[in-house]
């Protein structure tokens, strides 16, 4: 039975969390499954990249990810 404001197959925060690195890494597996040349090509331009733009993408990914998750919830 369904306890007030809950519906059944609803997740808790720490469920979706667990979820959404779930799909991440599964995402980046099939990267390196399917072109492990080219990851580590970009691996290795990485590595010489400046610690600031580094930050940019990470700043970059970071903005990108919470809006498609405010746009998709």
């Amino acid at each position: 039975m369904a306890r007030a404001g809950h519906y059944p197959g609803m997740r808790t925060a720490p469920q979706l969390i667990l979820c959404s690195l779930g799909l991440c890494l599964a995402l980046e597996g099939v990267l390196w499954a399917l072109f492990p040349a080219m990851m580590r090509r970009v691996m290795r331009e990485l590595v010489e990249k400046s610690p600031e733009i580094l930050r940019r993408y990470g700043l970059l990914g970071i903005g990108l990810g919470l809006l498609l998750v405010a746009v998709f919830r």
